[in-house]
C-alpha cells in the first residue's frame, strides 16, 4: 500500500478508540490521534515519563499495568503498545500442557510485560492491535521468543502480521523496529510504504546551542582513546561523528552518558557536541510544540526509548483503513493458502 493513497473515513474518526500501553512519552498516541483515533486509556509506570506525558496530553497515565485488572480498562477498537523486551522462558511448557492448564500460551509468557498485553487482548477483544519492539526481538533466543509471541497472539484468535521498518526515510537516523499488527479475523492487511523525505541531520539542528552541549576535553579524549583501543582489538567500537548531509546512527536511551553515538562536528578546532534534547525530539520526528518538562538526562532517555510518530502514523492509518473502509472477509480455506 502506498503512503497517502488511502485516507481514514469520517466513520473511522467517529468510532476509532484506542488504548496506549507502555505509553512512554506518547509517541504512539500522537500517531494514532493523527490517524483519527481517540485515546480512552493510557498506562506508563515511569514517573518521569508520566510527567512528560501529562504535560503534553493533560492526562496522567495509569501506573503499573501489571497491577491493573483487564476488566478496569475501557472497551476499545485498537490496543497499542511498545512493550519492553524481557526474557521469555519456555521451560515447563510441556508440564503445563500435561496438566491441561487453560490458556497455556499465556502461561508461556507470564513474567513478561507482553503477557499483560495478551491478557488484555483476551479479555477486551479489540478488533486490532499494534505492538512495537526492537528489531532483535525477532532473533532473540534463536527466534524462540518471537515464535512464542506469534503463537500466543494466534491462539488468542488474531490474524498476525509483522515487519521490521527502518525510519530513515522520514527522520534522519537509522532506526529499525519491528511492528506487529493483528486483527480479530483474517484480512488482506499490508504494511504501508513510507514516503521518502530525504531527511538530513542538518535539518533538525538548532541555530543557537548552549556551550554545555560541547564535549569537554576529558570526554572527547576518552572517546577517541576508547575508539582507538577498540579498533586495535578488532571489536569495532567507535564514536559517531555525524555527516550533517546524511542520516545518523540510532539514538539510544544511553545517549545521556556521553552522546558518543551521535556527535555533531563544529569545526574550527572545536570539540564536537552532543544533540540538545530538542534536537533529539526532532531526530525522532516529534513536533516542536512537544513540551520537554524534564531534565536533559531524562529527556535523552525518553527520546531514546520512544517511537517515531510519523512511522507509526502510517501504520495506524493502514489499520484504521482496514477496519473501517476495506475490511476483507476471507474463508479459512483461503487463509490457509
Amino acid at each position: 500500500m502506498r503512503s497517502g493513497a488511502r485516507e481514514v473515513s469520517d466513520t473511522a474518526q467517529k468510532k476509532f478508540k484506542f488504548i496506549d500501553l507502555f505509553a512512554g512519552i506518547g509517541g504512539m498516541r500522537i500517531a494514532f490521534e493523527r490517524a483519527g483515533g481517540r485515546c480512552v486509556f493510557s498506562s506508563e509506570w515511569n514517573k518521569y515519563s508520566q510527567i512528560t506525558y501529562s504535560a503534553n496530553f493533560d492526562e496522567v497515565p495509569a501506573g503499573d499495568i501489571t497491577q491493573i485488572p483487564a476488566s478496569d480498562i475501557p472497551d476499545h477498537d485498537v490496543l497499542v503498545g511498545g512493550f519492553p523486551c524481557q526474557p521469555f522462558s519456555i521451560a515447563g511448557v510441556s508440564k503445563l500442557r500435561s496438566l491441561q492448564r487453560k490458556d497455556g500460551f499465556l502461561n508461556e509468557t507470564q513474567g513478561t510485560l507482553f503477557f499483560d498485553a495478551a491478557r488484555i487482548l483476551k479479555k477486551k477483544r479489540p478488533r486490532a492491535f499494534l505492538l512495537e519492539n526492537v528489531k532483535n526481538l525477532k532473533s532473540h533466543d534463536k527466534g524462540n521468543t518471537f515464535k512464542v509471541i506469534e503463537k500466543t497472539l494466534g491462539h488468542l484468535g488474531y490474524d498476525v502480521h509483522s515487519k521490521v521498518i527502518d525510519a530513515c526515510k522520514v527522520v534522519p537516523q537509522h532506526r529499525e523496529r519491528i511492528f506487529i499488527v493483528g486483527f480479530d479475523e483474517p484480512t488482506d492487511f499490508e504494511f504501508p510504504e513510507l514516503p521518502d523525505k530525504n531527511p538530513r541531520v542538518m535539518d533538525i539542528l538548532e541555530k543557537n546551542v548552549d556551550e554545555k552541549y560541547t564535549l569537554t576535553d576529558g570526554v572527547w579524549n576518552a572517546l577517541q582513546r576508547h575508539a582507538k583501543n577498540s579498533k586495535e582489538k578488532g571489536n569495532g567500537f567507535g564514536f559517531g561523528l555525524t555527516d550533517l548531509d546524511e542520516i545518523s546512527r540510532t539514538l539510544s536511551a544511553r545517549y545521556y552518558k556521553d552522546g558518543g553515538e551521535i556527535l555533531i562536528p563544529q569545526g574550527n578546532g572545536k570539540n564536537p557536541r552532543r544533540l540538545t534534547p530538542r534536537e533529539c525530539a526532532r531526530l525522532m520526528g516529534f513536533p516542536d510544540s512537544f513540551m520537554i518538562p524534564v531534565s536533559d538526562t531524562q529527556a535523552y532517555r525518553q527520546f531514546g526509548n520512544a517511537v517515531v510518530p510519523s512511522v507509526v502514523e502510517e501504520i495506524a492509518k493502514a489499520i484504521a483503513f482496514q477496519l473501517f473502509n476495506h475490511r476483507k472477509r476471507i474463508t479459512l480455506l483461503e487463509y490457509a493458502k
